[in-house]
């Protein structure tokens, strides 16, 4: 088991260089920065906690700064737990980027959904709304409120409510590029959350051993222009004129030594 934190920069997509088109998930890492080990003897279980995305100790306060200067590193805004890693591959204060994961690793995301306010039952459930004529008197309500017999509504009836902004989780997501020039990671398909938002990317639970092979992504780069220098052009009129005038030159030198004779 393995992690680390990342941001949800948006959507694209990749071409192999069979034609095959893959949506991807554009997730950038920020060096993530080891602020603590926890282990069976002092906290009762095995984990590591990463903290990304340095903040001004303006924005901060004491106890966190405390925190994690211990492990020699400013203020993080986003602190985050790896449980059931091996804490022995890890040390206080080590920086993790891109490269803990590679092309063809199945992992599982885990990010906050969307937030979506206070919605009615049919955007919420997907319940059906009624007719829409002026003699129905039901478009848009929640139905039955179950039956007499309880004299309340038994739990679990879906209602209107609060909407979106939840922790979920998305299993079984393919590596398909790691760009450590850039520090972004690519991941097939899509993940909870907003754009700009914290994304956690662990080994995946159910296949974390598989590996699948990968198809050579084709790379589109820049063409550089390359202006050549245009040769000198020599000026005609100067060049005669440049003639005339030795030639008239030599002709009084010559008529000048006759002259002498």
């Amino acid at each position: 088991m393995k992690g680390i934190l990342g941001k949800k920069i948006g959507m694209t997509q990749v071409f192999t260089k069979t034609g095959k088109l893959i949506p991807v998930t554009v997730i950038e890492v920020e060096p993530n920065v080891v602020t603590q080990i926890k282990t069976k003897e002092t906290d009762g279980y095995e984990a590591i906690q990463l903290g990304t995305q340095t903040v001004r100790e303006k924005i901060s306060n004491k106890p966190k700064m405390g925190h994690t200067k211990k492990a020699n590193t400013e203020p993080k805004r986003f602190l985050r737990e790896i449980r059931g890693v091996n804490v022995s591959d890890y040390t206080l204060g080590q920086v993790l980027d891109a490269s803990v994961f590679k092309e063809g690793e199945i992992v599982d995301v885990t990010g906050t959904s969307k937030g979506k306010g206070y919605q009615g039952v049919i955007k919420r459930w997907n319940q059906t709304r009624g007719p829409m004529g002026h003699g129905s008197q039901y478009h848009r309500g929640v139905g039955s409120m179950g039956t007499l017999l309880p004299m309340h509504v038994l739990k679990g009836k879906k209602l209107p409510g609060h909407m979106g902004n939840q922790t979920r989780t998305v299993q079984n997501l393919e590596v398909v590029s790691v760009d450590l020039e850039n520090n972004v990671i690519l991941i097939k398909g899509n993940v909870p959350g907003p754009k700009k938002s914290l994304v956690i990317i662990r080994t995946a639970v159910k296949k974390g051993e598989k590996v699948n092979p990968q198809e050579e992504l084709m790379i589109y780069e820049e063409e550089v222009e390359t202006t050549e220098e245009a040769p000198e052009t020599v000026d005609t009129n100067e060049a005669t004129e440049e003639t005339t005038e030795e030639t008239t030159d030599e002709a009084k030198e010559e008529s000048s030594q006759e002259v002498t004779e």
